[in-house]
């Protein structure tokens, strides 16, 4: 039988990313279609995940060399495709570069290994922190300087550990037996209880909570963030940019940013969050200052109430949220924003208008059961 022409193997099929490059992957027009859509996470799938999404589901543990090799060797002779929208998370960023490049390095060795391997093409998701350094990793965080905004992808690497650089260093010593592409978004929005850093969960949530138990919904960052400009990822976008760069001669070995192609204030969206959630806008207080998550640490029995009461998917706050991460986009001293021109003069155009894109993936939220209606 003669081998499909495109193979995809999505890991991290069940995040933010990962759900929409299936979907995007699934539709008869796609670019480089018909696919074969191999889809992989750590867990078994959710119970809102739909089989129909994928063509084959396979569970392995990455940071496991043996288990990454007995479940890809079979299907190495098939890919053609590899999209890496997966990563591990720890306070450390050494340690983050040394485990993250470790899983990406075991999933090229199973799939390079094969006489037969078909493997032509890496996509890597990055994202801003290529460009602010570590903002997560307690010691970095307090010593950065970052580049200024607008971030653009010919700014240099900056001087502190990154586990973006050691991914894309990787990906780009395969070549030239493979081309890569490297996509950096900024905060991604999306459908999905998997994903670490799940801004629109994790603010949903706080909405949900504040409505369940009457909380006021207040800001939890600073006047500066409220009122300067910020930009986001749509899922959908950032799933069409992988795909396109895939299959696109001029966007191989290249890194491209990603985000909407707008701008907005947080206050903008606040108001938006606020009709959503039906929970009533408060404007920035100066005076009103508190820890978003020392607020929300012992919500987790609040969050099982509202499951069982709109009879959602079972799910813990503390896995489906990252307030503290949250906390520190919202504490920003610079206007997070990313330049899309690159992408544009490579023949990428995909956009959205951010506050559509925020109902669309809260209608999608609750359509999954992991949000409730009202």
């Amino acid at each position: 039988m003669e081998a499909q022409a495109s193979v995809a193997l999505i890991v991290g099929v069940t995040g933010l990313t990962g759900l929409s490059l299936a979907e995007t992957l699934k539709k008869p027009n796609c670019l480089g279609g018909p696919w074969k859509v191999y889809g992989a996470a750590r867990r078994p799938p959710p119970s809102w995940f739909s089989p129909s999404m994928v063509d084959h589901f396979i569970t392995f543990d990455a940071e496991d060399s043996s288990d990454t090799r007995a479940k890809l060797s079979p299907i190495a002779h098939e890919v053609t495709h590899l999209f890496w929208v997966t990563f591990q998370i720890h306070a450390d960023e050494e340690y983050n570069a040394t485990v993250n490049k470790t899983m990406l390095l075991n999933l090229l060795t199973a799939l390079k290994s094969s006489t037969t391997s078909r493997l032509a093409h890496v996509t890597v998701q990055t994202g801003t922190k290529h460009y602010m350094g570590p903002v997560f990793d307690p010691v970095h965080s307090t010593q950065l300087i970052g580049h200024q905004p607008p971030f653009d992808e010919n700014m240099p690497r900056l001087p502190y550990p990154n586990f973006y650089y050691a991914l894309e260093d990787l990906v780009a010593s395969y070549a030239p037996s493979l081309t890569y592409s490297v996509h950096r978004s900024s905060i991604i929005i999306g459908a999905s209880s998997r994903s670490v850093y799940n801004a629109l969960l994790t603010l949903a949530t706080y909405a949900v909570i504040c409505r369940h138990v009457g909380l006021a919904f207040r800001y939890p960052g600073t006047r500066y963030t409220w009122e300067h400009f910020c930009d986001m990822t749509d899922a959908g976008v950032l799933a069409q940019q992988h795909v396109w760069a895939a299959v696109t001669p001029n966007a191989k070995n290249q890194a491209f940013n990603c985000t909407n192609g707008d701008v907005f204030a947080w206050k903008t969206v606040w108001k938006l969050l606020a009709e959503l959630f039906d929970v009533e806008f408060v404007a920035f207080d100066e005076s009103h200052k508190f820890d978003l998550a020392e607020l929300m640490h012992d919500k987790g029995s609040v969050w099982e109430e509202i499951v069982a009461k709109y009879e959602l998917h079972n799910t813990k706050l503390e896995e489906i949220t990252c307030y503290e991460a949250l906390q520190t986009v919202l504490h920003f001293k610079f206007q997070h924003v990313s330049a899309m021109n690159k992408s544009r003069e490579h023949g990428f155009f995909g956009h959205v208008d951010t506050l559509k894109s925020i109902r669309f993936w809260v209608k999608k939220l609750r359509q999954m059961k992991i949000m409730p209606s009202y």
